[in-house]
């Protein structure tokens, strides 16, 4: 069967590319993982390059993909029932998209990791090693499709047993591993590292063993031919012991295989000029038309409605690493400041849910929560507040403070990871420079978090021009993903030319 109908390549001579990735939007979506994957394949489409995607095919994605046809057929050992491969595009673009159908794995309700109350599967290592194990399939070429990727790009630790699998496929592709959150490594214990069945010399210092236990993680990092994470200032905090998660030795010992390459944001999908999810279109100038988003936003959730207010926004999951217990702290003194108001969507852990909405129905006037995550919602805190709070204790490289810049919504971070290597703080001579876009606080507590608060809402009364010059100077940010495709499109010329050069790839 021809398949070239469905998936025309998208330029002569560019690479073929495929991305593997446990969740992408529009069709499933958990954090900034689902952005990146969607939006890295289609920004090297743009630059001429034959990139697809692949993810398993839950429910919501097996909806929302348009012409969905049926490929092939796979027999995977120690499968439970059947598995398929399926094939389509995204439904908002014109990007190649690869399903992987296997019902008694992914055919389930809640969300990509967990169940519906919040739990891990328990059978997730089965169910990523089966994701894994396809993902190399297709990358070794899988002959009904008549198309094999020059580069396998894996994606965390959901994807971190593909580059394993292929480590002694001497004609393999040339592989890339992006660490999004080295927090979260796919640790399982031995008795689930003999469950899977995995080859006995994995189980190794060198290889997939972490302290007695099996790091998935490793798989992606010791067996892939580079590995970045998501931002210069991330990849030099991980290869410290106080941010490495026990991996920063190895991360170190990668040498020059090893860098940051900083996220980018979706033009198409978030831009105030023609965000379908924005009741007043703006740019920059046009930004005080700004002012409409945020008494829609008010009135979304449930706030009096005063334009002078100074409305503080956050879009994120709700635990500590993002610094929400941190916005709970200084819950008080934003009380107690004057015509300060704050609007929140998120989940995550379920105490520190029940503290905002406690604090949502102590002070009605003042706070509003939206438990859950709603991309419309998203788009309009995003415009319609004035200022965006984001103290992470760290953070790889952060989307939102990004999509801030972006609608002119000053961001207040923490001087950490990604935030440090896209906000400026507003320092005299940032201003001078006409650099300034946000505000940077370095301790990562209630009083640092306060400070940089107060900066801004002095800023923001006293000196309502310098306020105009910091959004101006954020909305005319490049943060486009097609600088950020070009810095990855070196990174695959750099390991596509280190498979050359080793001895079996010569005779392969």
């Amino acid at each position: 069967m021809d398949y070239s109908d469905l998936y025309p390549d998208a330029g002569p001579s560019g690479y073929r590319i495929l991305i593997a990735s446990s969740e992408a939007h529009p069709l499933v979506k958990t954090g900034g993982l689902g952005d990146v994957a969607a939006s890295l394949p289609m920004a090297l489409r743009d630059l001429g390059h034959d990139a697809r995607l692949i993810l398993p095919a839950y429910p919501s994605a097996k909806k929302k993909v348009r012409e969905l046809k049926h490929l092939i057929d796979l027999r995977i050992p120690r499968v439970v029932g059947n598995v398929h491969l399926q094939g389509g595009l995204l439904p908002d673009r014109d990007l190649p998209v690869y399903l992987v159908d296997a019902p008694a794995y992914f055919c389930r309700e809640g969300n990509p990791y967990t169940d519906v109350s919040g739990r891990d599967w328990g059978d997730n290592p089965e169910r990523f090693l089966l994701f894994s194990r396809v993902v190399a399939h297709l990358a070794m070429g899988l002959p009904p499709l008549d198309w094999r990727p020059h580069i396998l790009h894996c994606n965390d630790w959901q994807t971190g047993l593909a580059p394993a699998l292929l480590r002694d496929h001497h004609d393999r592709p040339a592989t890339i591993f992006t660490i999004h959150n080295l927090a979260y490594q796919g640790l399982f214990d031995r008795a689930t590292f003999d469950r899977l069945h995995l080859p006995p010399s994995l189980w190794a210092v060198s290889g997939l063993e972490f302290h007695q236990r099996v790091s998935l993680i490793k798989g992606g990092i010791v067996f892939s031919d580079r590995v970045n994470t998501v931002s210069p200032r991330y990849a030099d905090e991980v290869r410290t012991q106080r941010f490495g998660c026990g991996l920063d030795g190895l991360l170190r010992q990668l040498g020059g295989r090893f860098r940051g390459i900083l996220n980018g944001i979706d033009y198409r999908v978030w831009n105030p000029a023609d965000d379908p999810a924005l009741p007043q279109n703006y740019d920059s100038a046009h930004v005080h038309l700004k002012g409409e988003n945020k008494r829609a936003l008010q009135q979304r959730f449930g706030l009096p409605r005063d334009e002078h207010a100074f409305v503080l926004g956050h879009v994120g999951r709700l635990v500590e690493q993002k610094g929400v217990d941190l916005i709970i702290a200084i819950l008080p003194r934003l009380v107690a400041a004057g015509r300060v108001q704050l609007v929140m969507q998120g989940a995550g852990d379920r105490a520190l849910e029940q503290a905002l909405q406690e604090a949502a129905a102590a002070h009605p006037e003042r706070v509003s929560v939206f438990v859950g995550y709603d991309e419309s919602r998203a788009h309009l805190i995003e415009a319609g507040c004035d200022a965006f709070l984001m103290p992470s204790r760290f953070e790889p490289c952060g989307l939102n403070q990004m999509y801030s810049l972006r609608y002119g919504t000053v961001p207040i971070v923490h001087n950490t990871g990604g935030l440090a290597d896209t906000v400026v703080d507003a320092s005299d001579a940032a201003f001078a420079a006409d650099t300034a876009t946000g505000f940077l606080f370095n301790d990562p507590n209630p009083d640092g978090v306060w400070y940089a608060v107060e900066q801004a809402l002095k800023l923001h009364h006293e000196r309502p021009d310098q306020w105009r010059q910091l959004v101006l100077a954020g909305m005319r940010q490049d943060l486009s993903w097609q600088a950020s495709a070009r810095h990855y499109l070196e990174f695959y010329t750099e390991a596509i030319a280190s498979r050359a050069a080793l001895p079996e790839a010569a005779t392969a």
